[in-house]
């Protein structure tokens, strides 16, 4: 592991420069919530629009991470803290390159995002808590999960056998129960417009 000592150095006059130069700020928008409560839906969507209006952005989300980077993760609290700390790093890594950082994690620990939003500068994280009732993400069900974790096929599985800390002060709560991804995804443009991110 890298020594404590060691710190990340980043260049404040070189992303300010980015940011001019892109017409937008960067920020990490990180969207919380059970699996299949249709974070990564939104994120997506987010992207498309803001790739319409000319604003760089990039989308994380658990599976990518879990299938590459994260690849040697488990679902125990311990690796589920590492697994959002690297997921941070590399959002870092996007926003110190001025994008619009949409990251869709479940992120069940409140103390885990605290730790991810204390990384970035005020007002440059944004959470959003992708909300949608227990019993209406197990319907949904689209990677046959919940199934699996009823059955006890897969240990510690957030809203089953794990407790989801609900964001107490999240910048957004969006209930995809009550509204379409098209109606969530200009929620949080809005958002990105009433926190300066973007102008249009």
């Amino acid at each position: 592991m890298t020594p404590d000592i060691i710190t990340a150095q980043y260049d404040g006059r070189a992303l300010e420069a980015i940011e001019q130069r892109n017409g937008h700020k960067a920020a990490v928008v990180w969207l919380t919530g059970l699996s299949g409560a249709g974070k990564t839906t939104i994120a997506d969507e987010v992207k498309l629009r803001l790739f319409e209006q000319g604003v760089h952005s990039f989308a994380l989300d658990g599976d990518q991470l879990r299938s590459g980077l994260n690849k040697d993760l488990g679902f125990t609290a311990a690796d589920r803290h590492e697994n959002i700390r690297r997921a941070a790093a590399v959002a870092g890594l996007f926003y110190q390159s001025g994008a619009v950082v949409l990251c869709s994690f479940i992120s069940p620990f409140a103390t885990d995002r605290e730790e991810v939003k204390k990384q970035f500068p005020e007002g440059r994280f944004l959470e959003i808590y992708v909300k949608c009732s227990l019993e209406e993400c197990a319907r949904r069900d689209p990677k046959q999960l919940y199934k699996k974790a009823l059955n006890q096929s897969i240990p510690n599985f957030t809203g089953i056998n794990s407790p989801y800390e609900v964001p107490e002060k999240p910048n957004m709560v969006i209930n995809t129960e009550h509204c379409t991804e098209t109606e969530a995804a200009e929620m949080v443009l809005t958002l990105l417009q009433v926190e300066g991110i973007i102008t249009y």
